[in-house]
């Protein structure tokens, strides 16, 4: 590198730590320094110098043969705000699941010369890459291991943190069986076609979230990969996605619902164009059972709203209907919630829905926001906290929202990042 480039890169990665406090994505001087210490862009060869210190966009570095990212070098935002929650410090013993080698090297730094690191990958080309730029940047002492993370790396455990930074549909017991005591998981969790960042740790026999965030990531291989469920409701031009498997015996037939006279109801809910909802979303996924992700080609735009709203792919089916949420504008940088729905109950499913969002605008919109639990599969209800529930393949996955309070109805709650 040039000398010329060199400034450039020191110039860009100042500002990106400058952005990433605006942000809220870096909080501490510690997560701060390591941003400034690790040269991300010895991990990004081939990229731009400002694609590499874009504090909000990750590089993508390996694509599948449709073309779908499989492995990328991930934001500095989501990283930051993962080493947040990490809370890596001097002497500790951690594991990074998927490989990219910024990641690891800024792991690598944070534990210091007393610490060891261990990233993991299923992907040959991955860690061939991971291993050699860790090398050059003079990070060698990390450990780099081909496996399938469902099974974790016995040999270097116990963790005191695991960071996971693939999309991780459940938790495997590895990951939980190779905590240390005292340990912490980072991990982006899918619910409800919904990931967020869950900061984990042990209370008892499951894990209670000390903090969540709102991220998206390439989806995990191997033993740990799920696939979807498709229920079409225009062929495969529109279709809702259910990453959690059907809530029901049987899926119901609604390729041709949307032929059916489009019903909605508004709020009197408004928002902001700069304003986070996206605990609105996981509202929405608490309260109706058969929620899911609407996924539409762009020509079918019209057929689910008018031309000056929006939709947005949170969406829930009702027996023989399906609604979805949307907006549309009031005033300059205002709009309004609201619900549209096709079917035979497409009415009284489009208030059902509308009638939720003003319940979370009373009771939960500038709250904390919902505690999750991992609990070993075996766990009976009655132990489970209420709200949702999710079985998934290893464990028992919960939502559960604070009661209403004063407190919770009174004041603003600005997040980092809107909708998903």
């Amino acid at each position: 590198m040039t000398m010329v480039d060199g400034s450039r890169a020191d110039e860009l990665r100042e500002a990106m730590i400058g952005a990433l406090r605006e942000m809220g994505a870096v909080q501490s001087d510690r997560v701060a320094e390591v941003f400034r210490a690790v040269p991300r862009h010895l991990f990004t060869p081939g990229a731009p110098l400002e694609d590499a210190y874009d504090p909000r966009d990750a590089v993508h570095v390996k694509r599948d043969d449709r073309g779908v990212p499989i492995s990328t070098v991930s934001s500095p935002q989501l990283q930051g705000s993962m080493l947040e929650q990490a809370d890596i410090r001097p002497g500790m013993t951690a594991m990074e699941i998927g490989s990219g080698g910024v990641n690891a090297a800024m792991m690598s730094w944070l534990t210091g010369p007393e610490g060891q690191v261990t990233t993991v990958d299923i992907d040959s080309d991955v860690i061939e890459r991971a291993r050699r730029l860790l090398d050059a940047a003079g990070y060698a002492r990390v450990n780099v291991v081909l496996a399938d993370a469902e099974n974790g790396v016995a040999e270097h455990a116990p963790y005191d943190r695991i960071i996971v930074t693939v999309g991780a549909w459940d938790i495997p017991p590895a990951w939980v069986n190779q905590l240390a005591p005292g340990g912490r998981l980072v991990v982006p969790l899918r619910m409800r076609g919904l990931t967020r960042s869950l900061e984990l740790e042990r209370e008892g026999d499951h894990l209670v979230s000390r903090s969540a965030m709102i991220c998206g990531f390439v989806a995990m291989q191997g033993a740990g990969a799920n696939r979807e469920r498709l229920v079409p409701l225009r062929g495969t031009r529109v279709a809702l996605r259910f990453d959690d498997g059907w809530p029901g015996e049987r899926v119901p037939d609604m390729d041709r619902v949307l032929d059916t006279t489009r019903a909605e109801a508004w709020t009197g809910v408004t928002i902001g164009g700069t304003e986070s909802f996206e605990t609105l979303q996981l509202w929405l996924a608490t309260a109706f059972p058969g929620f899911g992700k609407l996924r539409a080609d762009a020509d079918q735009r019209s057929v689910l709203v008018d031309d000056d709203n929006l939709w947005f792919d949170s969406a829930a089916v009702v027996g023989d209907s399906v609604a979805y949420l949307t907006t549309r504008r009031v005033e300059p940088g205002v709009s309004e919630f609201g619900a549209h729905a096709f079917g035979p109950h497409a009415t009284d499913l489009a208030e059902a829905m509308a009638e939720q969002v003003r319940i979370w605008d009373r009771e939960q919109r500038h709250g904390p926001g919902p505690n999750f639990g991992v609990w070993p599969l075996n766990t009976p209800d009655e132990r489970l906290p209420e709200g949702l529930v999710i079985n998934k393949r290893h464990h028992r996955v919960t939502i559960s929202w604070p009661a209403a309070t004063s407190a919770t109805t009174g004041q603003g709650n600005q997040e980092e990042t809107q909708g998903e």
